[in-house]
């Protein structure tokens, strides 16, 4: 961004400086804009484009972009937007311009396209750099109509009203082999697809942070309205007011001191007696202001706000992990659908396209009885609902791309591709050339079973089925079970021909009348199904029994409803 500011004498060179670096250095004085705006920014194509900043009261400013020039007057709190009337899709740069009395704004490098909001947690966060494909995606990244911006991790209480631009966070950057590797993994892979099927120009927005909760992305006044979020809300208030009770910073300092005091006392009575150093030494981080960091509402408070009523084409989503611990996924089931609503009310629109990767999973696996009932099914299960029950959204299977059994998959190809294949099928419309039909996105879909001379047929829905088969005929991932609700692990074969849908047959010798079927239900799935364009089937269970997860006494149970899949 360039700024031309006319000459003040009253203020430092200095200072005019910091004023466009720091936010809240004379906020609302002087003509600023958020650092969402800046050179080489995507904006959005076919939508009204809407600007804001601050600058004095009673300043006439003038905006002038792509031919439009529009006028406006701050209001008595500095604040002022402008809508832009909406673009078609332009791959050269021009340039923004925002005047006032005494000085200029100017972007330049300014494309117009789709811009995609691109959240979650650390596998959204995780970067380029880190992917099993860097090597050869890093020097082939030049793409000059793909740019990405990160926003920098944090959560405070309140909403902010901008993020800050330090480093290489927070500033627009085009995509080149020096700036790629920064940029999310998933979103990349999903905007190069993207931009090179549409041939437009594609912005990412990075706001994610590892170790994040869906309560975490919601507004603080959402949250207040979910029972569930309710113990989450009260114990981070005891936290807050311990912290002001106990003397804020200085008591925290005081704290830390004395207890660093007594672990080294005892450390060095350990050592002399030759034995190890005493558990629980202070850890700097567990005496920081509760009221900062990963906190409700605060990510999203931090990070989405200031961007708040941006206008953009979408909204890609990959959280759930940290839902998947302790007693986190009893709100999950109310939280995760309210990351879908409050986005679509802060954005200002009630359609705006959600696309969800559902939760890959991690560790060894265990027992079968562990696994089923492993807080990832509850995760996966509640993201699956979701998508079936909130129109305009997608839901994208990634749990056969881990194959190190990683919490943090190396392979963020395969999401970002069907990612993409979603966004292109459902939000754009388009259809495959070759087939002459629609655009394939997702695999088979859980319909209906039926019992068949002690063996269970599994049907699905047509859309997915397209193809319908298990890889190299493995029946990897299928568990049949009967009335005493006890799992096997089961065979199974596809079946139909010219008159009957094509299903899965499953049955097994130590199940002699089965009742249910479950696939790919444990913490790191195993599954092989899949259609003939090798998109795997979303996990699925035809009981619904009620899982007793490994913390607690809370029982998740499912209680049937529309837009459940018949036979849950």
């Amino acid at each position: 961004m360039k700024i031309h500011t006319t000459p003040r004498p009253t203020l430092l060179p200095l200072c005019g400086a910091l004023l466009f670096l720091c936010p809240t250095v004379q906020a609302g004085q002087e003509l600023r804009m958020p650092n969402i705006f800046g050179n080489h920014m995507v904006l959005q194509r076919d939508q009204p484009i809407r600007l804001w900043g601050w600058a004095g009261q009673g300043q006439g400013l003038t905006v002038a972009f792509a031919g439009q020039t529009h006028t406006v007057t701050p209001g008595a709190d500095g604040r002022w937007s402008v809508t832009l009337n909406a673009l078609p899709a332009e791959s050269s740069g021009r340039v923004l311009t925002v005047k006032s009395a005494v000085s200029t704004l100017s972007f330049e490098d300014v494309l117009i396209g789709d811009v995609w909001l691109c959240g979650g947690q650390s596998n959204m966060e995780w970067r380029l750099r880190s992917t099993r494909d860097a090597d050869v995606e890093i020097p082939s990244a030049n793409y000059p109509g793909i740019r990405f911006i990160r926003i920098k991790p944090e959560g405070t209480p309140e909403p902010r009203d901008n993020f800050p631009a330090e480093n290489s966070d927070g500033i627009w950057l085009p995509c080149t082999p020096e700036t790629i590797g920064d940029c999310s993994g998933v979103a990349y892979f999903f905007g190069q697809r993207l931009h090179r099927r549409l041939d437009v120009p594609i912005g990412l927005v990075n706001a994610a942070w590892g170790g994040t909760m869906a309560q975490h992305w919601v507004t603080r006044q959402t949250l207040e309205s979910l029972p569930a979020a309710k113990p989450s809300l009260e114990k981070y208030e005891q936290k807050c007011r311990a912290w002001i009770e106990g003397g804020g910073e200085k008591g925290a300092t005081r704290r830390f001191a004395a207890d660093q005091k007594t672990w080294e006392a005892l450390a060095k009575v350990a050592r002399e007696k030759g034995e190890k150093d005493p558990s629980g030494k202070p850890n700097p981080r567990s005496y920081l202001n509760p009221a900062q960091g990963r906190i409700p509402a605060g990510p999203l408070n931090a990070m989405i706000m200031p961007i708040a009523g941006l206008s953009i084409r979408g909204a890609l989503f990959y959280q759930g992990e940290n839902n998947s611990f302790g007693d986190t996924w009893i709100p999950f089931r109310e939280t995760f659908p309210a990351v879908i609503a409050d986005w679509r009310r802060l954005f200002r629109n009630d359609e705006l396209p959600f696309g969800m990767i559902q939760i890959a999973g991690w560790s060894t696996r265990r027992s079968m009885t562990y696994d089923m009932n492993h807080h990832t099914n509850v995760v996966r299960e509640v993201q699956f609902k979701t998508w079936r029950a909130t129109p305009n959204t997608g839901l994208i299977v990634s749990f056969d791309a881990n194959s190190n059994s990683n919490i943090h998959p190396g392979r963020k190809y395969p999401v970002g591709d069907r990612a993409a294949r979603w966004a292109l099928s459902e939000v754009h419309g388009l259809t495959d050339a070759v087939r002459r039909g629609p655009l394939q996105w997702h695999g088979p879909v859980y319909k209906s079973m039926e019992n068949t001379e002690g063996r269970i047929r599994i049907l699905f829905e047509k859309e997915g089925a397209e193809g319908l088969r298990l890889d190299r005929a493995d029946a990897r991932g299928f568990y049949v079970a009967g009335a005493d609700q006890v799992f096997h692990h089961a065979e199974a074969r596809v079946t139909g021909d010219r008159n009957t849908p094509p299903g899965v047959e499953v049955w097994s010798a130590d199940v002699p009348n089965p009742v249910a079927v479950r696939y790919a239900w444990s913490n790191l799935p195993l599954g092989s199904l899949m259609n003939g364009k090798e998109l795997p089937a979303f996990p699925f269970r035809t009981d619904t029994w009620p899982l007793k997860p490994h913390y607690g006494e809370t029982l998740y149970q499912v209680v049937p409803a529309n837009g459940d899949c018949p036979g849950q």
